[in-house]
């Protein structure tokens, strides 16, 4: 075994370039920085995208991604036995669910899940790994779409019935699922499908 002179040692460590240590703690982290430079340019894209998509909409009232969702809450409410209609108020941007002879909630842009699912898109899409992201992508969409579809009418049949507790599942529950199903949707894509190559 080589025995290194204390003075040999710190004679090369003064040698080095000044710039060393930043070009080798660059490389390191070179994969990160990739990483999250394609999350923040993804996430920008489809939030001006959809930023673009809720101006040219703003005379007609609420959008019509939410009006959709609106009507097919309205749908499987009157279905399973909560008679719901829906009151437009063009002015402010938002629909109202009448259930049951009440004005319970209101639908406007911030409930469809497009924040979220701007998200969950940029996050996987960082972490790409060829046609396979798509179809995650895809079957993450859905699922988080059947949620919000899920949270929505659940909020509204517990305004009706359990008043009390509607801002607390509003503000607490419902946003906890949505976003907890979001980080777990990450964490299994990251295990199992962008880690995959490199654990094996």
């Amino acid at each position: 075994m080589v025995k290194c002179n204390d003075s040999i040692c710190n004679l090369e460590f003064r040698i080095l370039p000044p710039n060393f240590y930043l070009c080798s703690m660059l490389k390191d982290f070179k994969p990160v920085l990739g990483i999250l430079l394609r999350f923040i340019v993804i996430y920008l894209v489809l939030l001006f995208a959809y930023q673009f998509y809720l101006n040219n909409g703003k005379a007609f009232g609420l959008d019509p991604f939410s009006r959709m969702i609106a009507n097919q809450v309205s749908a499987i409410q009157n279905t399973i036995g909560y008679p719901t209609e829906l009151y437009d108020d063009i002015k402010n941007e938002q629909v109202w669910f009448y259930v049951k002879n009440h004005y319970v909630t209101r639908m406007v842009e911030g409930c469809n899940a497009v924040s979220v699912v701007i998200l969950f898109v940029s996050f996987i899409f960082a972490f790409y790994k060829g046609v396979k992201t798509f179809f995650f992508v895809g079957a993450g969409l859905v699922l988080l779409y059947i949620m919000n579809l899920l949270r929505i009418i659940g909020l509204n049949i517990v305004v009706v019935d359990h008043k009390e507790y509607g801002k607390m599942f509003h503000d607490f529950i419902f946003p906890a699922i949505i976003y907890g199903t979001v980080v777990v949707l990450w964490l299994v894509w990251i295990k199992f499908f962008a880690l995959k190559h490199e654990n094996s």
